[in-house]
């Protein structure tokens, strides 16, 4: 190597880490909200704010059910309108995604207070009950969407230096991982009386705090953050068929949706482990534990992974991680459930750190995936409609929650035979050998699954090489004919 040969020039949009870990607030306040929601919420309406108007366990879990499916098909209305709302946003002295930072902050964190509002001994009807939790959990779902997608749209905004993406990406996992690990660690201690009953009260509290302090990182990441990469706003018409339609003829687009689609289920899916810790292990601080195992190879690996995934490719690297989580999740299944494993959890926990392991090669990578995704599709057809695609990404998301928590729920009731009415004694036989097997099982099949689909994926390192070679040339013609014919427009329009 020639020591004295000259450094590679910087990339014109280059950005700092500074910025970068700016960027990262924004995921904090994100997994602050969505990882308190998702995680308590189902515990919250099954023990605490349903039971106890006469309904039964068969007609709370049935109602929860198509609870969680009205929902998403209202997100399917929903979050493309919303990307398309994003997207035709006309960029303002503060951009075109970083001013939703700001404005939905607050009302987000609102939505989630009032998703925790028992209103239980207000009320004497269950049906009033059910409808509150629609309107609450509707509006959650509303507020976050309009925050998540302005918010995912907004790297690609920042930056289209490929070290960059991987860049924020890394950081917004680190916040990811600091948002979902401080409410596992805080909330699990405070909002649990005895280890195993849910305090409605304190939920409440729990949820104050942590949505005021996730208003606050978004406030921060407005602030932290810049948009540079150059771009126009064209006036267009609401042609939902031009704007999507080519989506589902991507195979890329189609194999990170899917992908996201299943792991998204399956972290959904992990709000399950709250049932397994108390009516299986009969502790819930086991959750911090659990929590520890599956965090701690991120914060080893979260340095690492842009040199990592520069030298082997993000495809490459995230495959390898998927096979790790897929075998360790087998062993999961095949070590349990029995006595001397309920007794000393630690083979479970150690399961747990190499599906954990595996976990993070995908989590650090996907944003970094999914933007190199937009870059394809603005490569293949001429369009750069970012929220749009995230809109599409964000909503698959929504659908493998809704099928963790749906049919989660069937298999709570159903087949493990859970009963709130006796959800506070701690080991449960047979309900609670039951709860270990279905989490086990799902577990295992997500991640083959995951597997599976990301070696379909085409965008290895060479390809992607290629693609961003081409697009750089693409908008370099694109941005000189528009200077040339519509020389206003471009200086109207072409912001940094």
């Amino acid at each position: 190597m020639n020591k004295n040969a000259p450094a590679a020039p910087k990339h014109p949009n280059a950005i700092s880490v500074k910025e970068a870990l700016g960027y990262m607030f924004g995921d904090l306040g994100n997994l602050l909200n969505l990882t308190f929601v998702s995680t308590y919420l189902k515990v919250f309406y099954t023990d605490c704010f349903l039971p106890g108007h006469g309904a039964s366990a068969t007609k709370i879990s049935t109602d929860l059910t198509v609870l969680f499916l009205v929902i998403r098909l209202w997100d399917a209305i929903n979050d493309p309108l919303w990307g398309l709302l994003v997207d035709r946003r006309r960029p303002s002295k503060n951009g075109k995604f970083r001013p939703y930072m700001r404005s939905v902050a607050f009302p987000l964190a609102a939505s989630v207070v009032l998703c925790f509002l028992n209103i239980q001994n207000a009320v004497s009807s269950y049906s009033v009950l059910l409808a509150f939790a629609y309107l609450t959990y509707c509006l959650y779902g509303m507020m976050y969407t309009g925050m998540n997608i302005p918010y995912g749209s907004l790297a690609s905004a920042m930056t289209d230096d490929p070290d960059g993406r991987t860049l924020l990406s890394t950081t917004r996992s680190i916040g990811a991982g600091i948002g979902g690990a401080a409410v596992t660690l805080v909330a699990q201690k405070l909002i649990y009386d005895n280890k195993t009953a849910l305090n409605p009260k304190k939920t409440f509290i729990a949820a104050v705090v942590l949505a005021s302090f996730a208003a606050v990182s978004y406030v921060l990441c407005f602030y932290t953050t810049k948009e540079r990469v150059k771009y126009s706003h064209e006036k267009k018409e609401l042609d939902l068929k031009l704007t999507y339609g080519t989506l589902f003829k991507s195979r890329p687009f189609l194999t990170v949706t899917g992908a996201g689609l299943m792991i998204s289920g399956l972290l959904q899916f992990g709000s399950f482990n709250q049932y397994l810790n108390k009516n299986y292990f009969g502790n819930s601080d086991l959750a911090l534990w659990i929590t520890i195992s599956t965090y701690a190879p991120m914060v080893a690996l979260i340095l690492f992974m842009p040199k990592i995934a520069k030298k082997l490719g993000k495809k490459e690297v995230t495959t390898i991680g998927l096979a790790l989580a897929a075998v360790s999740s087998l062993v999961l299944t095949l070590i349990g459930p029995n006595d001397t494993l309920r007794a000393n959890p630690a083979p479970f926990i150690l399961c747990n750190f190499g599906i954990g392991t595996g976990y993070s090669f995908l989590s650090i990578l996907t944003w970094a995936i999914v933007a190199d995704v937009i870059d394809y599709q603005e490569k293949e057809t001429g369009i750069k409609n970012e929220s749009a695609i995230y809109a599409v990404y964000t909503f698959a998301r929504k659908v493998g929650q809704t099928v963790a928590d749906s049919g989660g729920l069937q298999l709570l009731y159903r087949y493990a035979k859970y009963d709130p009415e006796n959800s506070v004694v701690g080991y449960i036989p047979g309900v609670g050998d039951r709860i270990y097997k279905m989490v086990a099982r799902v577990t295992f099949i997500a991640y083959l699954i995951t597997f599976v689909l990301f070696l379909f994926y085409p965008l290895n390192k060479k390809k992607l090489a290629s693609l961003q070679e081409e697009l750089t040339v693409i908008r370099e013609q694109r941005m000189l004919e528009m200077k040339r014919t519509e020389p206003e427009q471009f200086e109207s329009d072409y912001i940094v």
